[in-house]
């Protein structure tokens, strides 16, 4: 993580931008945070980091993610997200840890398949995969 342009120290940018990604608050709410603890940031700079850091901080919490059991479980499920109704497609591991997710306007066979291919990419190939009688979920393991 390059914080050498930042006029901040990074506990401090990376404690607002934990703050914003963790808890449910707006940027105005982790500014008044961070003015309690003593440091005056703008929320349009903590909105700046947080576009900027995010991506650095999913993708060290990749490489620190555990390893995952070979037993996988292939769920979908259409949900509501902010108005919109949108497909949840979740494999979990034996032991009830998420292994990956993807968030989708539509239900087909390249969603599903995408989703198997990037599981299985940043995780071990599992030994057995459980599904329902879904279409999409069968045809990409098909695939």
């Amino acid at each position: 993580m390059n914080t050498k342009s930042q006029c901040y120290p990074k506990y401090i940018i990376l404690q607002a931008v934990y703050f914003k990604l963790r808890f449910t608050l707006s940027y105005r709410d982790v500014e008044e945070i961070t003015k309690i603890r003593g440091v005056l940031v703008d929320h349009a700079t903590i909105q700046r980091w947080v576009y900027k850091f995010t991506p650095f901080i999913g993708s060290e919490m990749r490489k620190r993610k555990g390893r995952v059991v070979v037993s996988w479980r292939l769920d979908e499920t259409y949900i509501k997200v902010k108005g919109i109704w949108c497909y949840l497609y979740r494999a979990v591991d034996k032991l009830g840890n998420t292994v990956d997710f993807l968030l989708t306007r539509k239900r087909q066979r390249m969603s599903a398949q995408s989703f198997l291919i990037k599981a299985i990419n940043n995780n071990c190939r599992p030994r057995v995969i459980n599904i329902d009688k879904s279409g999409s979920n069968t045809a990409a393991i098909k695939v």
